[in-house]
């Protein structure tokens, strides 16, 4: 099967998303696959599957590429002798900014380009942890009481110590603190606010029991990974977040009782709905007091999420096999051609 790993973007995840085409790239050798890499100015660029290796980008090697552009149907290379097309299905592959706003599913629609991702409706629910808030309550689905605040509030924070700070729209834990005490907060309000401008603010709950579930929707069921239990200390950091872009090993299964893996479950497919079709995401929820509660959704989970499979290959085969298809109108004029004949034009 043909694919393209479509990776960077212009964020402050960009290196986590190489991390990531990295490690699925060892995953897929089942896949014809070609790689597409988006550099910061939103230049694409063929990349040779020799050259995926981290110093090929940080070096700026890959300026050498093959350039890109998009046509209807396809990525395309045009010289004066020659051109290249990859015409073949894209996994968004692109952390963070382009990636998960919408911005690359909103591209690759409009060039009528099959993916695998999260359509820019999903995408809009999940990169704006407050707008998945709202959208998780339509569904009956708990999360934890926030407080919203924009870099132009008055910082009169109501939210009993200790709370965590976090930037609105950034993943992988990057401008996340934990404040304890007064003396804290303006610290911890700055570094959030230097990757957005916009925060939410939650209770700190020591020692509460996280849980990650994945999954994605083929044939009208959703398939699941296994439940995990991730390991942290106060809470899982950026650095602790960024060695998971390279995990490919299978993780072991979290001890719950059946009923609470179903549980899970039932609350993932609340949230997975028909939004997120096309497209595997992950689901980190909280369990307190016997009650599940969605911390975050991660539509495009870091390496795919591939260590929470049995099988990664079949599990992408299948969803591969299932994309969602998009009507696009068909323009027939015939409107303005009987305005034109009323009028005698």
């Amino acid at each position: 099967m043909k694919l393209s790993i479509l990776f960077g973007g212009a964020s402050f995840e960009h290196e986590i998303s190489i991390v990531s085409a990295i490690t699925v790239k060892a995953k897929l050798d089942n896949f014809e696959l070609s790689f597409i890499f988006c550099d910061q100015d939103h230049t694409f660029y063929l990349i040779e599957a020799s050259n995926m290796k981290a110093n090929f980008f940080s070096s700026g090697k890959y300026k050498k590429s093959k350039s890109l552009t998009l046509t209807l149907g396809s990525f395309t290379n045009s010289s004066l002798f020659s051109s290249t097309t990859i015409d073949s299905t894209v996994l968004n592959l692109i952390h963070g900014g382009d990636g998960e706003d919408g911005s690359i599913a909103s591209l690759l629609d409009f060039y009528k380009i099959n993916y695998i991702g999260p359509r820019k409706e999903a995408a809009m629910f999940s990169f704006n942890k407050h707008y998945t808030k709202l959208y998780a309550s339509s569904f009956g689905v708990k999360t934890l009481s926030h407080e919203f605040l924009t870099i132009t509030d008055k910082r009169d924070v109501k939210t009993s110590y200790p709370f965590i700070v976090k930037p609105t729209t950034l993943g992988s834990s990057i401008g996340v603190s934990i404040v304890k005490e007064e003396s804290e907060l303006n610290y911890a309000l700055d570094v959030a606010f230097e990757f957005d401008n916009t925060v939410i603010i939650e209770p700190f709950i020591n020692n509460v029991k996280e849980y990650n579930l994945a999954g994605f929707k083929a044939n009208g069921k959703i398939n699941y990974s296994i439940v995990e239990e991730p390991q942290k200390n106060e809470f899982l950091d950026f650095d602790k977040k960024y060695l998971d872009f390279s995990r490919s090993q299978q993780v072991s299964e979290a001890e719950l009782s059946t009923e609470m893996i179903e549980k899970l479950q039932d609350t993932f497919s609340k949230i997975y709905n028909t939004t997120f079709e096309g497209s595997l995401i992950r689901c980190d929820f909280f369990i307190i007091e016997n009650e599940i509660y969605l911390n975050e959704i991660n539509p495009i989970p870091g390496s795919m999420a591939n260590y929470l499979f049995s099988d990664f290959k079949i599990s992408l085969t299948t969803l591969f096999n299932s994309l969602p298809t998009k009507s696009y109108p068909s323009v027939s004029y015939q409107y303005i051609n009987s305005i034109s004949s009323a009028k005698g034009k």
